[in-house]
């Protein structure tokens, strides 16, 4: 268990056996779909829309962009999963010093990225009103904002697509790689800025998620 560079990521070291893994992976088999992009993390707001706090102009939603981003998903809500993950963010939250207000999840998502397949740089959202979710037939979400994002590895044998993470420092970037491995689990705030660098050699999967809770104030 390492905390990186407090209160931007933390991560949870082989904490996750390998039969699991596995069987998160066969989750997706023959049902894998196209990734899409989520307005949350690639629709850039007007200055107009930040001030008045009002959204004016449409944000499409599910969007293919293969330049952006290029692998497959699969969606699932199995409660067991759930409560496989929800103690590893709470400790995470708590002992990193975010101590964020999470009240539930999004759905969940396995991802698979073949050979060349990758993810762009990204932020799952920035966590604040005009981001929040406007979903009434959905109480989980409803009002609500990504806070917490996670990734679980669900396998090594594979080359490349590394997760990284750019942060910044009086005006200057700096990128750095998460050498996970089986069973690692990456936990941040949905506002950092990452990627999933090209896959060179086999296929990566993943489980990757959202906590979510109010808007921060």
């Amino acid at each position: 268990m390492s905390l990186y560079f407090i209160n931007e990521w933390f991560t949870f070291d082989g904490v996750i056996d390998k039969k699991t893994c596995d069987r998160i992976k066969s989750l997706g088999e023959g049902n894998w779909q196209g990734a899409e992009v989520s307005p949350r993390g690639s629709h850039e707001y007007t200055k107009e829309e930040r001030v008045k706090g009002v959204a004016t102009t449409d944000v499409e939603f599910g969007i293919k962009k293969p330049e952006y981003r290029n692998s497959e998903v699969h969606w699932t809500t199995e409660q067991w999963l759930y409560d496989l993950i929800w103690p590893y963010m709470e400790e995470a939250n708590e002992v990193s010093g975010w101590k964020l207000a999470v009240m539930s999840a999004e759905v969940l998502q396995v991802t698979r990225y073949k050979k060349g397949e990758y993810y762009n740089w990204h932020k799952d959202g920035p966590s604040d009103s005009l981001s929040a979710y406007d979903n009434p037939a959905n109480s989980f979400i409803d009002g609500k904002v990504r806070k917490i994002s996670f990734s679980l590895i669900l396998n090594d044998d594979f080359e490349g697509g590394d997760f990284e993470f750019c942060s910044y420092e009086a005006g200057e970037s700096m990128i750095t790689p998460i050498k996970a491995k089986r069973g690692d689990m990456i936990f941040f705030p949905s506002g950092m800025e990452h990627r999933v660098r090209p896959v060179t050699k086999g296929t990566r999967y993943s489980l990757v998620g959202w906590f979510v809770g109010p808007p921060i104030k």
